[in-house]
């Protein structure tokens, strides 16, 4: 189940909490991938806020956002490059992307084994993939005040056998938010102390979101993976099979 744009929009730029949880996230994301100069950095689902500090660099920034989530003009106050798509049918030619995020996409698709297999085929060579999902063990996917308590949480050992089914290769990975899913001001002010605590005692509790680098296999272990997924000219419905003669209109 998809939660609504407007949503994911109030909770990351018009709740504290939110604007906490991307500021975690997106620092994490900034420290695994720095220089994304000369590169085409693509999120999927609701990942707008992690895409900010790339614009101005990249060659190319997109996002993607599912149809039954809904889209909405991004960034404020610039040109807009946000686009509505099919959750397993991208606007983006194979092998074209070099960085592609994913948050608040994989687990709540209805097709996640089609969604990766698209994944896979937009990355290009040498290209990498974050994947951010609520953890299962963690208090944030079972809370509804934020939107990792909606959808199919993950743990790591599902994560990572999931993404080797489809051909990714799992690198790094850490967790992140390890302060209560409460705007108490307590834990709101306690939040840095929390996520250094968890960080470096992770035994003593689990992060609420997880994240993990993969890289593209190449080639491919299973066969036709991103051949399916071709994206079709329109027109090609429209001309005559080979071999047979076009009816008269």
């Amino acid at each position: 189940m998809h939660l609504d744009v407007g949503t994911l929009r109030n909770f990351y730029y018009r709740s504290a909490l939110g604007r906490a949880a991307q500021k975690v996230i997106r620092d994490q994301v900034l420290e695994w991938w720095p220089d994304t100069q000369r590169m085409t950095v693509v999120g999927y689902g609701f990942a707008v806020p992690l895409l900010r500090p790339y614009l101005d660099n990249s060659r190319r920034v997109i996002g993607l956002m599912p149809a039954p989530q809904g889209v909405m003009p991004w960034p404020a106050g610039m040109p807009n490059v946000s686009v509505l798509c099919e959750e397993t049918r991208w606007p983006m030619e194979t092998g074209h992307v070099d960085r592609l995020i994913l948050m608040h996409g994989l687990e709540t698709s209805e097709s996640p084994s089609e969604l990766l297999d698209e994944a896979y085929r937009v990355l290009g060579p040498g290209g990498e993939a974050m994947f951010i999902l609520p953890n299962r063990s963690g208090l944030w996917a079972r809370s509804d005040a934020t939107p990792f308590g909606y959808g199919r949480p993950y743990s790591l050992t599902q994560l990572e056998s999931q993404l080797k089914r489809h051909d990714f290769v799992p690198g790094d990975h850490v967790s992140v938010l390890y302060q209560p899913p409460s705007t108490r001001r307590f834990w709101m002010k306690t939040a840095g102390f929390w996520e250094r605590t968890g960080r470096a005692v992770p035994a003593v509790t689990a992060g609420g979101v997880m994240m993990v680098r993969a890289s593209k296999r190449h080639p491919p272990r299973r066969r036709g993976v991103g051949e399916t997924a071709r994206i079709l000219n329109p027109l090609e419905v429209l001309q005559p099979k080979p071999g047979k003669a076009a009816k008269p209109a």
